[in-house]
């Protein structure tokens, strides 16, 4: 793959994801809660989630990491190798796109306001860059619109923000090969301690 190496299940997505962009052929809530992770996550419309992290198994224990499909307009949760969560984003609009890479969590803040733009609620924001890049809560029409963040819906920014800790491995990707759902990435750990040994130094 040309921006990084992935190990990914065969499942077909590309054109389930297509299909969930027809309003007439999204699932309800209750539908997508009993169906496999996996599936449901092909299937959320603009601004649902869903979210099944099994705590009671003992699976906490297992790191948790986030995979952002540029493409798709989704987020995938993980703890350890099992998918715990997906949404569907709003990433950054043409100009503004929202860079490709590996990041950890910098800085979390619940109630945030934003510093660039007339001090816009940002909230549950989780900062992946210091030059304005993070996940939060905010609208989620369904393609990308804002101007570089990763917008989720307000429920599932208030789950996030209670899985994850400074330094949690968010990988952001426009490429799926073939099409197939990602695995959890391999944290780099190098660019984790270095971001958080940066933001011990720096306060934005």
């Amino acid at each position: 793959m040309s921006r990084m190496a992935w190990s990914v299940r065969a499942v077909g997505l590309t054109l389930a994801l297509l299909m969930s962009t027809n309003p007439a052929l999204a699932a309800s809530a209750g539908a997508l809660a009993a169906m496999p992770i996996e599936q449901a996550a092909t299937e959320l419309s603009p601004n649902q989630f869903v979210w099944k992290d099994d705590t009671a198994s003992g699976a906490a224990s297992e790191p948790v990491s986030i995979v952002i499909s540029l493409l798709a307009q989704r987020a995938f949760v993980y703890r350890g190798s099992t998918m715990i969560a997906a949404t569907t984003i709003s990433s950054g609009k043409n100009g503004k796109d929202t860079p490709l890479g590996t990041y950890p969590i910098l800085q979390k803040n619940a109630v945030h306001k934003s510093n660039l733009y007339n001090d816009a609620s940002m909230p549950f924001m989780q900062r992946l860059t210091w030059d304005g890049i993070a996940i939060h809560a905010g609208r989620n029409p369904g393609f990308p619109d804002s101007h570089g963040c990763i917008r989720v819906p307000l429920g599932f920014a208030k789950r996030l923000f209670g899985v994850t800790t400074l330094g949690t491995t968010v990988t952001v990707t426009d490429d799926f090969e073939g099409g197939a759902m990602p695995e959890p990435p391999v944290a780099d750990q190098e660019t984790a301690i270095a971001n958080l040994r940066q933001s011990v130094s720096l306060d934005p």
